[in-house]
């Protein structure tokens, strides 16, 4: 239940607003008169950006909390501030904030202008390829029929038409593409929302339904290119028609190959040269706006190179979130608002007082819902869906709102579609999307889920707490000694999984050498080449999904010390694995050139040890290997079993899983309390190797202490031993007494997987190592 204090707050704020802006407007638009001076067209300008911003974010706001989408808010906000309300309550007012002056009107159009080309670049980002590529051909069903029958009924609905709702009669037919496009195309956004709302983001409806939207918006954006085209020449003409075709089709092989890659490098680049803030960001407006002028120069609207771009971006994978969610909060915040309240503002619903306009707009709402519904639910039942499961697509793809608002937005400014008909469409998206949401929960609700959906949908719940999956980038720091081949080794299989970029630094003498150079042994790119082909292909053959190369480069410096590695790092890494020979000292401490490189380095870290006896081979891991993993139910030990359950997934290898209780180390029985808090913890990650298609063994050791046991259960045939371990606070790479005790004991090659560099704690608070 929503409190009614909740919204409360908004109204005064919002009156507040409205007050203040009303006398901004009004000191400025006297002072335009009285002294003729310039700067009063810009005290307008932000009272309208202002306005805008704090009625369509207080709209917004009131209507998520009722469970409607907080985009209606902004587009409802302009149409109350246009000649709606505002303008009908308080002309004056009204028209001294919004003056109809071309230069005052000017200022606000490009930033609206602007702000439809970071919406397109937004909604590409969002765009999940992969996602339709898993999903497969039923979405294609769905979205082909789902777009070809509303299309055609708003085609035929444009050629009935009034004369008088077209500014350009002998255009019809253009007017008719433009009507047929804003009836046929889904809010990706929208219908998102209330998927992921319903918690069906795993479901396989719900990736349907997304992966519909996403190809029904691709098309959309295809058909107005092509529509722009047609309305330049000013009527159909077949040579410049199937020129734009070509051109189109031309534009689009590039990007999503060659152009594909360059956007990937480009933003790579600029992540690892530029040192001032943002500059990915303004790396990625450039992209946009170099594909936007390129659309433009082909003939078609820069909407299409805005929107190819957002999905090349979105594909990058040096990507990070936090770059994403920093682009997103700018267009959300400024663009968003701007640009629906613009759009709102020019819709004028006093004019559907008129009987036979306000008929027109129930027909064209009916025809929009009947078709955009019916075409969904034929496309569904073709793609071999229940009838409960079609009625879920047909009432989910029925939602319109942003992606119709701009289309009817660039018809209008080209002259295409006059204000009435901007108004109907406007009205239509509206009442369509706000109908969508409670009919698509009811929908959904009656949906059960099957054993091997909930089976699926359980297991992707566990990658969201993996710590393997959610890595983006690696840093690798081995040199050409036995344990950093094989170090690199590992790297490629972790690397692998998701064609993780990967950046390798080749220590060889003391120094970084470059891994390109011809002269310089390649047994290292060797190891990581291979770990990475054999990673993939497990991926692909256990779930059916295709991975990616590993994107794999290359640094060089003149050494490797905290500096450098600092340097490095400061790119965005989300681990250094370390694999150098010679690290420990003969008390079996870390050297001082080993503490110096990991102080650079603030995030997890793992290093990859020699036995103790320094092994003269490495371990081949196989079907008949086994991989100790002691934990104690601590985070990072099981961030250690997912990465050893990574490592084991392509050789098919076994996991040994170990929990020394620690409460019974003195020969003392552990209480029920802890003792189901241990079979806990084992179940969890038993689960997890569920997750990789890994067999683990469990074990649960009483009688001893943690260093100890772990060395015996090594002792019989582990290949090597995964420990998470935390890094304690001091000047000295130190993991507490029981790793340093495994390190001195065992034979095999131990990896320790650290937390994050602690920046402070108490020196007396020692915590547990993710061991028993």
């Amino acid at each position: 239940m929503i409190s009614h204090t909740s919204t409360r707050p908004f109204v005064p704020l919002l009156l507040g607003t409205l007050v203040a802006a009303f006398a901004t407007g009004a000191w400025g638009a006297e002072t335009s008169h009285t002294s003729g001076m310039g700067g009063s067209g810009e005290g307008i300008f932000v009272a309208q950006i202002v306005l805008l911003l704090v009625v369509g974010r207080g709209l917004g706001e009131v209507l998520q909390r009722y469970g409607q989408p907080a985009i209606m808010g902004q587009l409802i906000g302009g149409i109350l501030l246009g000649p709606s309300l505002f303008g009908w309550l308080w002309p004056s007012a009204q028209h001294l904030i919004f003056p109809s002056d071309p230069a005052q009107k000017s200022m606000m159009d490009a930033v609206s202008q602007l702000g439809i080309l970071m919406l397109l670049l937004l909604t590409g980002m969002e765009t999940d390829l992969r996602l339709v590529r898993r999903v497969g051909a039923a979405c294609f069903s769905i979205s082909i029929t789902g777009t070809i029958v509303p299309f055609v009924c708003g085609f035929a609905l444009a050629q009935f038409l009034p004369e008088s709702l077209l500014p350009e009669p002998t255009q019809r037919v253009v007017a008719g593409l433009f009507l047929g496009t804003a009836l046929s195309i889904s809010s990706v956004k929208i219908v998102a929302m209330v998927v992921r709302e319903m918690n069906f983001m795993r479901r396989n409806l719900g990736q349907v339904i997304i992966s519909s939207a996403i190809i029904e918006d691709t098309i959309g954006w295809l058909i107005i290119a092509i529509t722009f085209g047609i309305a330049t020449n000013g009527r159909v003409q077949l040579v410049p028609l199937v020129t734009t075709i070509v051109e189109v089709a031309a534009f689009m092989l590039f990007s999503f190959t060659i152009g594909r890659r360059l956007v990937f490098t480009l933003i790579r680049w600029t992540n690892d040269t530029f040192r001032s803030e943002y500059a990915v960001i303004t790396m990625i407006l450039i992209i946009m706006g170099v594909m936007a002028l390129i659309t433009n120069l082909i003939g078609v609207h820069t909407v299409l190179g805005a929107f190819v771009a957002g999905i090349l971006v979105g594909e990058s994978p040096i990507l990070s979130g936090h770059i994403e969610e920093q682009l997103r909060g700018v267009i959300t915040a400024l663009f968003m608002p701007i640009f629906f309240g613009m759009a709102g503002l020019s819709a004028d619903l006093t004019v559907l007082a008129d009987p036979t306009l306000a008929m027109l707009t129930v027909c064209l709402v009916v025809i929009a819902s009947i078709g955009k519904f019916g075409g969904a639910f034929i496309g569904g039942k073709l793609a071999g869906m229940s009838i409960k499961e079609a009625t879920a697509v047909g009432s989910a793809m029925n939602a319109r709102g942003s992606t119709e608002v701009i289309v009817a937005s660039i018809g209008l400014s080209m002259n295409i579609l006059s204000h009435n008909l901007f108004t109907m469409i406007v009205t239509m998206a509206v009442l369509t999307t706000l109908a969508m949401p409670p009919m698509l929960r009811w929908a959904l609700g009656r949906l059960p889920v099957g054993h091997a959906e909930k089976q699926r949908v359980e297991r992707e719940t566990l990658d969201e707490r993996g710590f393997v999956s959610k890595l983006e980038r690696l840093l690798v720091l081995v040199d050409d000694s036995r344990i950093g081949k094989f170090t690199a080794y590992l790297a490629g299989l972790v690397g692998g999984s998701s064609g993780m970029p990967t950046t390798l630094l080749r220590l060889k003498d003391g120094h970084v050498a470059r891994s390109e150079d011809a002269r310089v042994p390649d047994g290292t790119l060797k190891e990581i080449k291979k770990g990475a082909e054999k990673s993939a292909r497990a991926v692909k053959q256990a779930e059916d999904t295709l991975v990616e190369k590993v994107h794999l480069t290359a640094r060089t410096e003149s050494q490797a010390t905290r500096e450098t590695i600092a340097e490095e790092a400061r790119k965005g890494y989300g681990m250094l694995l370390i694999g150098l020979e010679d690290v420990l000292t003969e008390k079996r401490s870390f050297t001082k050139a080993l503490n110096g490189i990991t102080e650079g380095f603030d995030g997890p870290l793992c290093l990859v040890l020699n036995g103790a006896s320094g092994a003269a081979k490495m371990p081949t891991l196989s079907a008949g290997t086994s991989i100790l993993v002691p934990v104690n139910g601590t985070e990072v030990s099981r961030r250690a079993a997912d990465f050893a359950l990574a490592l084991a997934r392509s050789h098919h290898a076994r996991v040994k899983v170990l929990y020394v209780s620690q409460g019974a180390a003195g020969g003392g029985r552990s209480t029920s309390v802890s003792h189901r808090r241990e079979e806990a913890v084992l179940k969890d990650i038993a689960d997890l190797a569920d997750r990789y298609g890994v067999a683990v063994d469990t074990a649960i050791r009483t009688r001893a202490t943690p260093d100890k046991a772990i060395v015996r259960e090594a002792s019989k045939n582990a290949a090597m031993i995964v420990m998470g371990v935390t890094q304690r606070p001091g000047d000295e790479l130190f993991f507490g007494d029981t790793a340093t005790a495994v390190v001195a004991s065992c034979n095999c090659p131990i990896v320790l997987l650290a937390s994050e560099r602690m920046k402070r704690a108490d020196a007396g608070a020692e915590l547990k190592v993710a061991t028993s």
